[in-house]
């Protein structure tokens, strides 16, 4: 390992003791503070920003992407805004469950603690910077952040906020590090830090998910990739699918809950494929269908089976025509990415066997799949979206960033 990365491993290990017995009161109030530096601060984020906006153009980055990279005063005060809403929330380190009195006398129960040191590597979305030391820092957690070299100019500077802000507050800097050297070789040995890192969050696209699972020997919680489904119904509003459409596309093209794939039933798909294409057209989303619906949609061109499974992050978008709730269901699952999906539709049985039988970690009945998100959850922020069963599944906010250790009461009990 080389010196700089085993530096930040001690650095967190020391800081973990301090972290782990913070009061929720000073929690909340290094939050607060914190929450106040970004706003103050917002031109020295935005002018860091900019140089990772600019070099992200140079090098040709998709647009949807440019986009997640892109600092603004409204987005800045929106992650300010994260951390007032973690600092608001309850704070679940210590909550003591399920205490149960044995027949010896011995009362056994349950506390709530924090993992200890976070490792999270990361792709170009600066955003996470400040919700992940708002998660793990509420959770008593001391964080460790690998970010890209796509945003590394935003996130140092978002860092260096934090821990000014840290010191004032006469809290340990190293509560918060940040992996300078965006290097691959960098990277991978930081997966095998296991004697200081106690488990391991990648947020990115499908390569870089791939790649954590693969080489990481600290446990990993995977936040996958979402190649999200809308199915219309045929009992359903074709005007409000339309507009959920529309929402869960173009709102926001890259990001991970955003709608990549429509199923439309057969019976109406006259209806609504000719007004929906031209809607989704009029934003420059391009439209690749099967032939059923191709013979609908003026431009569209014909999808390949690779398009059943894409998560494109751009505008565009895979179109299929099926004959019932059953094929859909059994589309979904058979190319989604475990992550949103959503059914439009009027009939209560359609509904429930979709929320039963979809394996997903969110499922939606007529809403739009951009709701999967911490924030939209109640969470004030997310650490990711976890796509696996164990130990979390979907949006991760505090619960997620905590485990639990026994306690137990005795007086005096040996074992016969």
């Amino acid at each position: 390992m080389n010196e700089m990365l085993n530096r930040l491993g001690m650095n967190a290990k020391a800081a973990e003791t301090e972290m782990r017995n913070l009061s929720t009161n000073k929690k909340n109030e290094v939050l607060l503070a914190v929450a106040d530096k970004l706003v103050k601060d917002a031109q020295t984020l935005i002018n860091a920003n900019r140089l990772d906006v600019e070099t992200g153009k140079r090098n040709h980055m998709p647009e949807g992407l440019i986009d997640r990279l892109l600092l603004t005063e409204s987005r800045i005060e929106g992650m300010a805004e994260g951390l007032r809403q973690v600092a608001a929330l309850d704070d679940p380190v210590g909550e003591v469950t399920g205490m149960k009195k044995r027949p010896n006398g011995l009362l056994i129960g349950q506390k709530r603690v924090p993992l200890g040191v976070i490792g999270i590597i990361y792709e170009a979305r600066p955003n996470v910077t400040a919700d992940a030391f708002a998660l793990c820092f509420k959770t008593g957690n001391v964080v460790i952040l690998k970010g890209g070299s796509d945003a590394i100019h935003s996130n140092e500077a978002i860092v260096n906020c934090i821990r000014e802000t840290l010191n004032e507050q006469g809290v340990t800097e190293d509560a918060i590090q940040l992996i300078s050297d965006t290097s691959r070789e960098t990277a991978a040995e930081f997966m095998k830090m296991n004697q200081y890192v106690d488990v391991l969050i990648p947020r990115g696209g499908r390569g870089l998910i791939k790649a954590v699972v693969e080489q990481s020997t600290i446990p990993v919680i995977e936040t996958g990739t979402g190649n999200c489904h809308i199915y219309v119904d045929e009992t359903a509003d074709l005007e409000m699918a339309a507009d959920i459409i529309m929402n869960a596309k173009t709102q926001r093209v890259g990001v991970c809950n955003a709608c990549e794939s429509v199923l439309v039933h057969k019976d109406v798909k006259d209806a609504l494929l000719p007004v929906l294409a031209k809607r989704l057209q009029e934003k420059h989303v391009e439209i690749r269908a099967d032939e059923a619906a191709y013979a609908l949609i003026p431009g569209a061109v014909h999808a390949t089976e690779e398009d059943w499974g894409k998560e494109y992050l751009d505008y565009i978008l895979s179109i299929k025509v099926v004959s019932s709730v059953e094929e859909a269901i059994a589309h979904i699952n058979k190319y989604n990415t475990k992550h949103s999906e959503a059914i439009i539709t009027n009939n209560y049985e359609h509904s429930q066997k979709f929320l039963d039988e979809v394996d997903a970690a969110a499922v939606y009945v007529n809403a739009s799949t951009r709701f999967t998100d911490g924030f939209e959850f109640g969470f004030g922020a997310e650490i990711g979206i976890s796509t696996q069963k164990l130990h979390a599944r979907g949006p991760m906010g505090l619960l997620a960033l905590t485990t639990t250790k026994y306690i137990i009461y005795g007086n005096g009990q040996v074992r016969p």
